[in-house]
C-alpha cells in the first residue's frame, strides 16, 4: 500500500471534489481517496502492484482537471 499527494487546479466545490473522489474510486487498486478543496489537493492510498502515480495522474485529468 502506497499514498501519494497530488496538487490538482480547477476545484471550486463539492461537486469537484465528488467527481474526483468517484471517479478514482471506480479504479481497481485504489483504496482511500481524501481531496483537500481547500489545499488543492488529492491525497490518494493505492495497492502498487495495480496503480501507478503516472495512472492517478491520468485519472484526474480525464474526470476534466489539471495536475500541477
Amino acid at each position: 500500500m502506497k499514498s501519494t499527494m497530488i496538487n490538482v487546479s480547477g476545484m471550486s466545490c463539492q461537486h469537484c471534489v465528488q467527481s474526483i473522489e468517484r471517479g478514482l474510486k471506480e479504479h481497481k487498486g485504489v483504496l482511500e481517496v481524501d481531496v483537500i478543496l481547500q489545499a488543492k489537493t488529492v491525497k490518494v492510498t493505492y495497492d502498487e502492484q495495480l496503480v501507478k502515480d503516472v495512472d492517478l495522474e491520468n485519472w484526474i485529468e480525464n474526470i476534466g482537471y489539471k495536475v500541477i
